[in-house]
């Protein structure tokens, strides 16, 4: 089986944690509208199937296409970023180095945190817009299973997943070693999104009892406060939470700065030093707050597992996290390269039956009726019995798809059906 030409249509372009840092992925950043648009933009330019992932860490097409021109020329446009710069911090890949660079993200592999427990769901959330907008053929849909499936072995046959390990954790692990305890510190947070929601619960197990969240949304912050033992401040108050906490930690989907010197002013430089984490990419924290002598900034770059106690208990079972990938990957090959001689059964199917009802119709008139019914069930197990053995030879020569088919097509001289 020549994986290189089954998959020879897949490509991946993107910017990453790996070769650029959080200035230069946060102009790669897409929204959720600028994904949608640019969705719209490759089915107008004949893609059919697109998967786009956005997170603080990496922004990633991943497309059912060869030209990778077309797919960065449609991601610069879309992002705020240029093409020399995506040139020079970017990367692309083709065919098999495409599909299993998809794989390795989806686990985790490819994760600032190793064994990232969210980065699944991202994959998934991307794949869904891709679903609602008609830009998941059937290969897709099909990998995607293949990935889920991919996932869920990962985490039941390894222990890449052991420690919660995820940005949030990893943020609240960083903010515990700083401060040598939570317990008794004043915490804001900023966000009560997907991320805010696991940093909150990642504080509070860590040991924070003192946690206050302002998000724009008052009913997203109080639904978060029946879980937990928090309060909730509203956003127009966020001067005065910052001025009063010890840790801030800002997870937040804005496009923006949400915090900026100007909210600063009511702090007392003499109260010691506030620890600010930013979560969000792009940064909702502005550069120039973390120059203010009282400030320690903590952008996504700064962050790091390998401290973590479970980190090398993680990093153990990458081996094996790579044998199941290629076990998936592998299956995922086999099910294209039957994909690919679909229409030459089909055409088969349909040579055959014509054939067949040919030779009944000449014999119909000359038969009683319990007498044809016998025939053509006698008849159509022989067709299907002719079929199956052509099938199980094509399954069979797998390495030989192409080959194999065109003899089958030159035999029964079905070319023209397909």
């Amino acid at each position: 089986m020549d994986k290189s030409i089954l998959l020879e249509k897949f490509t991946i372009i993107g910017i990453n944690h790996q070769l650029a840092d959080v200035a230069v992925r946060e102009r790669f950043s897409l929204s959720y509208e600028e994904q949608r648009a640019m969705l719209r933009d490759a089915a107008s330019q004949g893609i059919e199937g697109m998967i786009i992932t956005s997170t603080c860490n990496r922004t990633e097409i991943f497309a059912t296409t060869s030209d990778a021109e077309l797919l960065s020329i449609l991601f610069v446009k879309h992002a705020a970023g240029t093409m020399a710069e995506f040139q020079e911090y970017g990367f692309i890949k083709h065919g098999e180095h495409a599909v299993h660079h998809f794989y390795r993200v989806a686990v985790g592999l490819e994760a600032q945190i190793l064994g990232d427990l969210q980065i699944i769901k991202q994959v998934k959330e991307a794949y869904k817009l891709s679903s609602d907008k008609n830009m998941a053929d059937s290969v897709l849909h099909r990998l995607m299973q293949s990935v889920s499936r991919t996932h869920k072995r990962t985490r039941s046959e390894t222990s890449l997943g052991v420690g919660a390990a995820s940005t949030a954790y990893a943020a609240v692990q960083m903010a515990k070693r700083h401060m040598k305890s939570l317990l008794g510190k004043k915490v804001l947070l900023v966000g009560a999104g997907k991320i805010g929601k696991v940093t909150c619960k990642n504080l509070i197990s860590m040991g924070a009892s003192n946690v206050t969240v302002v998000n724009r949304n008052m009913n997203k912050a109080e639904r978060l406060s029946m879980r937990f033992p928090i309060e909730v401040a509203p956003i127009k108050n966020i001067d005065i939470e910052i001025a009063k906490a010890d840790l801030i930690v800002v997870a937040t989907g804005a496009q923006h700065a949400v915090i900026n010197t100007g909210h600063m002013d009511l702090c007392d430089p003499e109260s010691g030093t506030k620890l600010m984490i930013d979560l969000s990419v792009p940064r909702n924290i502005a550069d120039e707050v973390g120059n203010l002598p009282y400030v320690e900034l903590v952008n996504m770059d700064m962050l790091s597992d390998t401290l973590d106690e479970t980190f090398r208990d993680r990093q153990a079972n990458i081996p094996m996290v790579e044998q199941i990938i290629s076990e998936e990957f592998d299956a995922y090959c086999t099910w294209l390269s039957e994909l690919r001689v679909v229409p030459t059964i089909r055409a088969l199917n349909t040579k055959f039956e014509h054939i067949r009802q040919q030779e009944i119709s000449r014999f119909r008139h000359k038969m009683s009726s319990d007498t044809l019914s016998e025939v053509e069930h006698l008849t159509s197990r022989i067709v299907n019995k002719i079929i199956a053995h052509s099938i199980d030879h094509l399954k069979e020569n797998q390495d030989k798809t192409e080959e194999v088919t065109r003899i089958i097509q030159d035999m029964y001289k079905i070319g023209n059906e397909l």
